[in-house]
């Protein structure tokens, strides 16, 4: 991998954001794509993971970190543990130097999620949020050129947003309309 090219490889941006947006809230409830072990099995796979028990407990360790580094709850140095024993190899290519990682398979997706997280937080600063819907556990890269999404999705999240202060100007202009003589 080629320092900075985990924010290049859109694809590696996705897996992140599919891992830390893995435990989400449907009908009010928190749920955990990876609790199950089958569909974790599958989960992983689909991403380029091996689907062991040993990758999606570790998957779900660097989830659960990275969630709470992305929300600020806790310090980037708290993923420490997670690189722990991790070593890089330099390769020269014809493209450049790319850096080849020494970490046990069952590691590997957990390891590149952060090492994903780093480059995001470096090369696009800020970018990497939590959704700004209160009740949702979502995150969202900010890909826009103007670094202004505050929502997971704007068909969803955006929407409610914007109906609950439509609906909360509209309530408070006529409470203010008929304090009025």
């Amino acid at each position: 991998m080629v320092r900075g090219a985990a924010v290049t490889d859109r694809a590696r941006q996705d897996v992140l954001l599919d891992l830390l947006n893995s435990t989400p809230v449907v009908d009010g409830v928190a749920r955990d794509l990876l609790a199950d072990p089958a569909a974790a099995r599958s989960w992983q796979r689909e991403r380029g993971g091996t689907g062991s028990a040993e990758e999606r407990r570790r998957l779900v360790a660097a989830r659960d970190a990275l969630q709470l580094v992305a929300r600020g709850e806790r310090p980037p140095a708290s993923l420490a543990p997670l690189l722990t024993g991790v070593t890089a190899a330099p390769r020269l290519t014809a493209e450049g130097v790319s850096w080849d990682l020494d970490v046990p398979a069952p590691r590997r997706m957990a390891v590149e999620a952060v090492l994903t997280w780093s480059a995001v937080q470096e090369l696009l600063p800020g970018r990497l949020r939590a959704c700004a819907n209160p009740e949702c556990r979502l995150f969202l890269i900010d890909r826009s050129r103007t670094d202004r999404a505050r929502w997971c999705s704007m068909a969803v999240c955006g929407n409610r947003m914007k109906a609950r202060r439509h609906y909360q100007r509209s309530r408070g202009g006529e409470t203010e309309a008929a304090d009025r003589p």
